[in-house]
């Protein structure tokens, strides 16, 4: 694997690799959070870009990135879902063959979706199989591993976002005093945290997960790469991943303030006000960085934050669940 980090021109070439293709989602603001939280509260809505979640941009990135050659031997990917749709809509735009290696217990919805855009579903058991394993033979036969987070043009991809909602916020007249991310494998925050600290150096990037899959937060207080402990669950399906990636921590280490940790509770609770103060289906790993404003870890009063929701692709029954327990 290569150890170039992506760095800024990668980000806006990505960009422009992008253009006309992606929704350029806008960032939006409740009163009633602003005041419950004494600060400025911009949304930056990935619920609403292709395939339900931010994982597009780093996805079709990627593709472009390969030569005609390697696109015709297909692609294939291992994803909880976001991910896999990315994957699967990037391919059908190409015109070339995915296969995608799914959870077993991954929300159904997701897979559904990555079905119907075409690719084919492989699925795995996340407690008991490698998913490394599960698409190794599909690499051995030539077709192009796309990983989900540790990779230059995933990241770089990932990283259009931060360019986007630091123009909005130049827009709006405001300066941003941190921007709050959700995280699982770092190629999110990674990517953003590349675009906000270019325009504005002084502002705080904080990577959120959910608990007892704190791998980066940990990994940032250690300064190294630590794994997360076997045997724990969480309803952050997006997030749940064995330990930081090593390009992405890399970036993490030089960009980010720190981690949080949030509970199942506390991101319920979030996707309830996202829906009533925002009007906006988040699900659960989308949602855990607003969680995070109840921490007290983020200075809020009277400073202005962006907090990403990444996506909204959730099973109905769950959200009703979830809703329905307010």
């Amino acid at each position: 694997m290569t150890t170039t980090l992506p760095g800024i021109a990668d980000i806006r070439s990505a960009a422009t690799r992008l253009s006309g293709l992606i929704v350029e989602t806008p960032l939006i603001e409740s009163p009633d959070i602003n005041k419950r939280f004494g600060g400025r509260i911009l949304f930056k809505p990935e619920t609403l870009q292709r395939t339900g979640s931010f994982k597009f941009r780093g996805a079709y990135n990627k593709l472009s990135s390969l030569t005609d050659e390697e696109r015709s031997r297909g692609v294939v990917a291992f994803s909880s879902g976001n991910h896999a749709q990315g994957v699967a809509a990037s391919a059908r735009m190409f015109g070339v063959k995915a296969v995608i290696a799914m959870p077993a217990d991954a929300p159904a919805m997701k897979i559904g979706n990555v079905r119907k855009m075409g690719a084919e579903v492989v699925p795995f058991d996340r407690f008991r199989e490698d998913r490394a394993a599960v698409v190794r033979p599909y690499v051995e036969r030539g077709m192009i591993l796309v990983p989900p987070y540790d990779d230059p043009a995933i990241i770089a991809g990932q990283g259009t976002i931060g360019l986007e909602l630091m123009r909005q916020a130049k827009v709006l007249g405001v300066s941003l005093d941190a921007v709050v991310i959700p995280c699982g494998g770092g190629g999110l925050s990674s990517g953003i945290s590349i675009a906000v600290k270019d325009a504005s150096p002084g502002t705080s990037v904080w990577a959120v997960e959910p608990e007892h899959f704190d791998d980066t937060s940990r990994s940032l207080a250690k300064g190294a790469r630590v794994a997360n402990e076997p045997g724990h669950a969480s309803i952050c399906d997006a997030l749940l991943v064995a330990e930081p990636g090593a390009l992405t921590f890399e970036i993490n280490r030089r960009n980010l303030t720190g981690g949080i940790a949030v509970s199942d509770d506390a991101t319920r609770q979030a996707m309830r006000d996202a829906m009533a103060h925002l009007k906006l289906v988040v699900e659960p790993g989308g949602c855990v960085g607003l969680a995070a404003l109840t921490s007290g870890k983020i200075e809020l009063t009277g400073k202005c934050v962006v907090v990403v929701l990444s996506g909204g692709n959730v099973d109905f029954g769950a959200y009703a669940e979830i809703m329905a327990a307010a």
